[in-house]
């Protein structure tokens, strides 16, 4: 299982914050369908949001667990029925993803800079 810093736990946190679910699961659980849709997804995105249908806390983290576990991939969060998880592109792994969604921002126009 992928391990992150918490910077790069709290930044993925924000980028998942506007993402909508890419796979449900539902009462039957994990199947082998269900496991390569989230392959697929990680693949594509990088970043997917998971909603599970059940009401017990304790199987979603299992459930969380065992999806980190077998897709090679860190679980970002876990907030009621939602889950975050992000696998780096294999050509990824060596730079961290902070540094691709960092930018420095210009400095202000200000009214001076236009008299000029």
């Amino acid at each position: 299982m992928l391990v992150l810093t918490p910077t790069h736990r709290h930044t993925l946190r924000a980028l998942a914050h506007t993402l909508s679910p890419v796979v449900m699961i539902g009462e039957a659980g994990l199947s082998e369908n269900v496991i390569l849709e989230l392959d697929r997804g990680l693949k594509s995105h990088e970043l997917i949001k998971i909603k599970v249908f059940s009401n017990e806390r304790k199987t979603r983290e299992l459930l969380l667990e065992e999806i980190c576990q077998r897709l090679e991939a860190a679980p970002v969060q876990h907030i009621g029925k939602i889950l975050v998880i992000y696998r780096p592109k294999p050509e990824e792994i060596a730079k961290p993803a902070t540094a691709k969604f960092r930018k420095k921002r210009e400095p202000r126009r200000v009214k001076r800079s236009f008299q000029a």
